[in-house]
């Protein structure tokens, strides 16, 4: 083999995906970031934010070359404390008129609404902040497009997925994301999404089948057995032992209640053993459907792969739970010897308050890292390694457009608790 042959194998091809990172180094990142947010109070997470974005864009390799991310954690800490000057009077006059007892089903549902278009609204802004924030080959991507036209559009297909019980979901997933991509650009060459409704729904209908074809079963079969005009009576004199009796004197509503519980149990564990598959599916479809310009993305991403990456998660979840659980229920123990002999009551008692309240921070910042880590930066990285482009040589004449977008976006999605990497 000369010279030459081990120049051009060890190169990647020019449509060659890789992930770069290395998951110990992933696991310090996110356990110092998960203690410095605990310390405080929540502030660091525009920094852990930050640094978790520069870790995964700087490790994903596209034709050699990786992406670069240039957005600062002050950024996101400006754009958190705008947001807050527009959601703290929002929930202020949701107080007020609770208050006010005028709530009326009228008033709950416009306010469900503008809150789901503000979310949504926040999401595609956020989407702008962060496409602004990354470079590839010293050209940003952008995303210009109307981001309340975004959130009309996806309420409106959000209601028709619940109305439907998920059945309008491929469509909805469609249209989206041909609304973002076609909204979407790599310097000057134009984003765009191939993906059909069709094409997912033909993929995910046994999996919708299994989840909710138990549900509507039992739902209809309990129904049947039901005296809806005695129980809307009965519960509309707002009587518990009205209720009580009513149940008494018809034992076909304890069979009813068996058999909806039966069915949601039954949904619940498909939905569990499937949603892997589900992720699998969505995933390959997602990816699949990328364009830019003549550039094409496909993925080979494999099902078993994501198996692995969940039954992984559900391992390290549940050993990290019971050594939380032993570890906290051994320093409750220890702290109640020491305060007992001081004999002061309120002390022992707001000292257990406080390790309490700590031992459930300390829980979900543990849960949430492990899940961070095992499973988003996984999922980001088998997508990654499964992504192959064709045509790559586009990308070789691209010109730089547009610049960088306010983070308002990014602190509205925080704000309102729909944010994410």
């Amino acid at each position: 083999m000369t010279t030459a042959d081990v120049v051009s194998t060890s190169q990647p091809s020019a449509g060659a995906v890789a992930f770069l990172g290395r998951e110990g180094a992933y696991w310090r990142l996110r356990i110092k970031g998960a203690a410095l947010v605990m310390l405080t109070l929540g502030i660091y997470r525009f920094w852990l934010a930050t640094d978790v974005r520069r870790y995964l864009w700087s490790n994903t390799e596209i034709a050699g070359e990786t992406l670069e991310y240039n957005g600062l954690a002050t950024e996101l800490l400006v754009g958190f404390l705008l947001a807050i000057a527009v959601v703290v009077p929002l929930y202020t006059a949701f107080a007020i008129v609770a208050l006010a007892d005028a709530v009326t089903f009228l008033s709950v549902m416009l306010g469900i609404l503008f809150v789901a278009l503000l979310g949504e609204f926040a999401l595609y802004r956020a989407r702008r902040y962060r496409l602004t924030r990354t470079v590839f080959r010293g050209v940003r991507f952008d995303q210009p497009g109307s981001a309340w036209n975004y959130a009309w559009r996806a309420v409106a297909w959000w209601a028709t997925v619940i109305v439907s019980l998920g059945f309008a979901y491929p469509w909805a997933q469609a249209s989206l994301q041909r609304f973002k991509m076609r909204h979407t650009c790599y310097g000057d060459l134009p984003g765009g999404f191939e993906g059909t409704g069709s094409a997912l729904f033909i993929r995910g209908f046994p999996i919708w089948l299994v989840v909710v074809l138990p549900l509507v079963i039992g739902f209809i079969a309990a129904s049947g057995l039901v005296d809806w005009d005695s129980l809307s009576k009965a519960i509309g004199q707002g009587d518990d032992d009205a209720i009580d009796r009513l149940i008494e004197n018809n034992p076909q509503l304890g069979l009813a209640f068996g058999i909806v519980s039966t069915a949601i149990a039954t949904s619940i564990i498909a939905f569990a053993a499937l949603y892997p598959l589900f992720q699998a599916v969505i995933w390959r479809w997602w990816i699949s459907g990328l364009r830019f310009g003549s550039v094409a993305v496909t993925s080979t991403l494999r099902t078993g792969a994501v198996y692995r990456v969940y039954l992984r998660f559900a391992l390290y979840l549940a050993l990290f739970v019971i050594l939380a659980v032993g570890f906290g229920i051994a320093l409750l123990y220890a702290v109640d010897l020491l305060l007992a002999r001081t004999n002061n009551a309120n002390r022992s008692e707001f000292a257990a308050s406080t390790m309490t309240l700590c031992f459930y921070v300390a829980i979900a910042l543990g849960a949430s890292t492990i899940y961070q880590v095992v499973v988003t930066a996984a999922m980001w990285r088998l997508g990654a390694q499964s992504a192959e482009l064709a045509g790559a040589q586009a990308l070789d004449n691209v010109r730089a457009t547009g610049g960088e977008s306010s983070a308002l976006g990014e602190g509205l999605a925080d704000a309102l608790g729909v944010g994410g990497v």
